[in-house]
């Protein structure tokens, strides 16, 4: 556990130094808990998800990096890659594909690359896989969007004369 520590402390150093430079995303430890942190990543431009933000959350195990990091999408989204309801995410490095030489800044950069290039023949969300993949881009990308806008984007109060 020492070990998982030593290495999370690491990457806490190498996020605070890269704040600056990768503007889309924005990494955070719980202030009691190293093995815990969330995420705040922008959704990749020229994709139904442009202009949100999505919350992730991470939870560390004990043997990290050897076993990868649990992630949820805390932020509802309309992917085929992403469960609904319970935000788990089917990403082949979170599961038999990872490596040490992953870090939670590359496994957000990874999750916007998914959010960008979904797999529709691997599907968490069936009713997002099955209009991939019966050709109906349209109707997922509306439906992407909708969830996005009603999900990920700040909302906006309107004022009104006399306010």
């Amino acid at each position: 556990m020492q070990a998982s520590r030593t290495r999370l402390f690491k990457e806490y150093k190498e996020v605070q130094r890269e704040k600056a430079i990768d503007s889309d995303i924005q990494l955070v430890c719980d202030d009691t808990n190293i093995f815990k942190w969330t995420a705040l990543i922008k959704g990749p431009s020229e994709t139904p998800y442009e202009g949100g933000v999505f919350q992730l959350a991470f939870a560390i195990p004990e043997h990290y990096p050897l076993q990868p990091p649990q992630v949820l999408f805390l932020t509802k989204i309309f992917h085929p890659n992403v469960h609904f309801k319970t935000g788990e995410i089917c990403l082949d490095i979170l599961k038999n594909a990872w490596s040490p030489a992953w870090t939670l800044q590359s496994v957000c950069r990874a999750i916007i690359a998914l959010m960008a290039h979904p797999e529709p023949d691997s599907p968490l969300n069936c009713d997002s896989g099955n209009l991939l993949r019966s050709g109906d881009v349209r109707g997922y990308q509306t439906m992407a969007r909708m969830y996005t806008r009603l999900a990920a984007m700040p909302k906006k109060r309107f004022l009104f004369v006399g306010d």
